[in-house]
């Protein structure tokens, strides 16, 4: 199973880019992790494509090689460290090839990159991508280049980003930067900063935008999009010193997710990463009352344990978690939720264990992003709490954590059947080549047969007859429903 918005079959992808004919230089970029990167690396090609720089799939032609990069866990940090060396040795043959790092792994592993292991040329953070041509100009002189300085205000409001690869129809929308949650197994508050919100006008603008682009579906994105809070800029913390004019002028998340459905009221709109002590009952109240915002929920708990919770610095229980899901589905009876667990994190009981399977079981997810925990370096239980679960343990944990999110899976999509949905196609399923694949409202996958006259960005009624664990399996429906 996948690990948080972590598509491994996405890892290491390299994007180009429809080419500006004036530009001389090429930009070979690659991004590792979180969507959330792949986002930030459109936001870094559009700088680069205004400097004269166009992307290529052929790192051997490139000028400049980028890597976007993650630091959740240390198999990224293997895979970027292995690419460092092969572009070490392309270096040697190409004096004028300039190499730099970005994102995560920037702030966390800078001197080791530049100083003692002298892999890169460039070290850049998530905060500092505006400054890349300035520290380009360095490389030039024969300087190495550093910028990770982490900003309170930067959420690159004003920079279009170029739509890397993908295809044509859903897109991220960035609205958050940051997070200030400290959960104590995760490095991001430490890798991307504070966390503060961006101009709702921007946001709205970029949506429609999209739209007018023949984009069908965004996605708003942030480390913790339920967070967002707009008073006219500045961190979140820093709300309490707003005006009383900015605190009642603000912008919350339901408010924003409103503005945005009205601004494109056509177009499909899902949102993650949510946090539970954040997610307000009005988001469901959003969801319920406008058609074209999905109905699904990316809802992490990372352990259904009030123990466990409290060792993760969660700001949430058990018990608040299940209330604010049991409301949920009161609001939208339709809705449908996914997780992400870590199972095995520091003095996890056998106890602690079975009560996050009973949390799994009363909540029914659709799917889940499950894994054993594995140390962080810098995080706060790296430093301050003991990784006492023995790794077999944690295996056998995370086995019967999935085996038991596969019983639930099936249940869910075998809930589906023997009804209509509108499925948006995304492509051609990756099985078989007559087939489209989709995502119905409830983010479930399906299957069908293509028909003569329809395209990718169609929104097709598709009549569900089966399920697998994973997909649904459908055929055009014979009434359209309205």
């Amino acid at each position: 199973m996948q690990e948080k918005y972590i598509d491994e079959t996405k890892q290491g992808e390299a994007y180009a880019i429809a080419e500006k004919p004036e530009n001389t230089k090429k930009l070979f970029l690659e991004s590792y992790g979180c969507q959330m990167n792949f986002s930030d690396s459109e936001i870094v090609a559009s700088i680069l494509n205004n400097e004269g720089y166009n992307t290529t799939l052929n790192v051997e032609e490139a000028d400049l090689i980028l890597l976007n990069t993650c630091s959740i866990r240390e198999k990224a940090e293997q895979t970027v460290r292995m690419r460092l060396s092969q572009f070490k040795k392309q270096k040697e043959n190409n004096p004028g090839l300039t190499v730099g790092v970005l994102g995560c792994m920037a702030e966390r592993l800078k001197s080791k990159f530049l100083e003692e292991e002298h892999l890169v040329d460039l070290v850049v953070g998530p905060d500092a991508y505006r400054d890349l041509p300035n520290l380009l100009k360095e490389t030039e002189g024969g300087s190495d280049a550093i910028n990770v300085i982490l900003s309170k205000e930067e959420t690159y409001a004003d920079i279009s980003p170029v739509r890397l690869g993908g295809n044509g129809v859903t897109a991220f929308v960035t609205i958050t930067r940051g997070c200030d949650n400290m959960c104590t197994f995760c490095v991001v508050p430490f890798t991307r900063g504070r966390e503060r919100s961006r101009d709702p006008h921007s946001i709205l603008a970029e949506c429609k935008e999209l739209w007018e682009n023949g984009y069908k579906e965004i996605t708003l994105l942030g480390q913790n999009v339920d967070s967002y809070l707009w008073y006219g800029g500045g961190p979140k913390k820093d709300f309490a010193k707003a005006t009383d004019l900015q605190k009642a002028t603000a912008v919350d998340f339901a408010h924003l997710l409103e503005m945005v459905a009205k601004e494109v009221p056509e177009m499909r709109i899902r949102f993650a990463t949510s946090n539970p002590q954040d997610m307000s009952l009005d988001v469901f109240r959003m969801m319920a009352k406008y058609d074209n915002i999905c109905k699904y929920v990316h809802l992490p708990v990372q352990s259904g344990s009030n123990n466990m919770l409290k060792a993760m610095n969660r700001q949430h229980t058990r018990e608040e978690y299940l209330e604010l899901i049991k409301e949920a589905k009161k609001l939208v009876p339709e809705i449908a939720f996914s997780q992400d667990m870590i199972t095995g994190f520091c003095g996890e009981t056998e106890e602690d264990h079975q009560d996050t399977l009973s949390l799994m079981k009363e909540v029914e997810y659709d799917y889940g992003y499950m894994f054993a925990y594995s140390e962080r370096p810098g995080t706060p239980a790296h430093k301050r709490m003991e990784d006492n679960v023995p790794p077999e343990v944690k295996q056998r944990r995370l086995a019967e954590i999935i085996k038991l999110q596969g019983e639930l899976s099936r249940k869910r999509m075998s809930s589906y059947v023997g009804r209509n949905h509108e499925i948006l196609i995304e492509g051609t399923s990756k099985k078989n080549e007559n087939q489209w694949k989709g995502r119905n409202s409830q983010n479930a996958v399906c299957v069908f047969d293509k028909e003569e006259g329809q395209k990718v960005g169609d929104i097709v009624t598709v009549f569900v007859y089966d399920n697998t664990q994973g997909t649904l399996l459908g055929k055009k429906a014979d009434i359209v429903s309205v």
